[in-house]
């Protein structure tokens, strides 16, 4: 397995990204995982030789000299840095000479390059971001979208619904994921008329376990599995939840639950829809963020779930 990083992507890169890296390696990869840094070989050599895993068996170089700016446009940038880290990042993905590709670069530009390179599955409208929300009761569940698709058309939120569902059955171990939808009240008839009509094609649907509405008040209290929501209320909600650590850690609090909404506590975010696994963190990734990216990236490619999702497509 080879899990390929993109060390130039990231507020601190390629510093945190290295230390990262460094720290997943030290606490003891899987015997069959490789580590695939991108980015330019005499600096990674220095990062490297900093924390003394130069020329280590886990670790491997691909060359790629420049890097795409967070406030680059995606499609012209990508279209333009051939040799960015991001880049050559997808086309290792897409030739398969990699399990799965993570950055905390341009989140517009893996987005993109995801849809260009690998492609969504087939039959899928529009692959989406999900985020893992933990729970009260030390359960994970997934929420999609949260930032991919600012609106969406009722066909698009049911279709998340299917999709979040395979992922965390597989994901997770679950074998009927509760699905709910995210709404204004539990009542079928509330939400908007988009909300409204997804409703009815969740209820419809024989593929998943439709529980129903569920509301904000319920975001951390294990109502579902699967929580289905567009991207502009999804990626309002869970910046929501991130900033509890913040807060609690400025009101000298310690607590578990708290702990558990820190950004760095998972690392990162995975593209669902798509024929390949991509996982973007955030921009202001730490070293802890890149490690726990890291070891997502591999629980994933062991799941396969874009495999799984592909075959319930067909």
């Amino acid at each position: 397995m080879k899990i390929a990083v993109d060390a130039l992507g990231g507020d601190f890169a390629p510093e945190a990204i290295i230390e990262g890296v460094a720290a997943a390696v030290k606490d003891g990869l899987p015997q069959d995982v490789t580590i695939v840094l991108i980015g330019p070989e005499s600096v990674l050599t220095t990062q490297l030789s900093k924390q003394g895993l130069v020329n280590h068996s886990a670790i491997e170089f691909v060359h790629a000299e420049d890097v795409i700016g967070m406030g680059e446009h995606p499609t012209k940038a990508l279209s333009q840095k051939p040799n960015s880290t991001i880049s050559v990042g997808f086309k290792l993905l897409k030739e398969r000479q990699i399990d799965a590709f993570c950055s905390a670069g341009n989140t517009g530009a893996m987005h993109v390059g995801a849809l260009f390179s690998i492609k969504a599955i087939e039959g899928v409208i529009r692959p989406c971001i999900a985020g893992f929300v933990p729970q009260m009761d030390g359960k994970t569940t997934i929420m999609l979208d949260i930032g991919a698709n600012a609106d969406c058309k009722p066909e698009m939120l049911a279709q998340f619904g299917e999709l979040g569902s395979i992922y965390a059955k597989h994901m997770f171990d679950i074998d009927s994921p509760r699905v709910a939808l995210m709404n204004i009240g539990e009542e079928e008839q509330k939400g908007s008329l988009v909300v409204q009509a997804a409703h009815q094609l969740l209820k419809d649907s024989r593929r998943i376990n439709f529980v129903g509405n569920i509301e904000g008040k319920d975001m951390f209290m294990n109502r579902a599995d699967v929580i289905v929501t567009d991207g502009f209320t999804g990626n309002a909600l869970f910046k929501l939840g991130e900033s509890f650590y913040e807060v609690a850690t400025q009101r000298g609090l310690k607590d578990d639950f708290f702990d558990k909404t820190d950004y760095a506590s998972v690392g990162g975010s995975p593209i669902i829809g798509v024929n390949g696994n991509v996982i973007i963190a955030h921009g202001i990734s730490s070293a802890k963020a890149i490690k726990n990216m890291l070891n997502l990236a591999i629980r994933q490619v062991q799941a396969d779930a874009h495999t799984k999702i592909a075959q319930a497509l067909k």
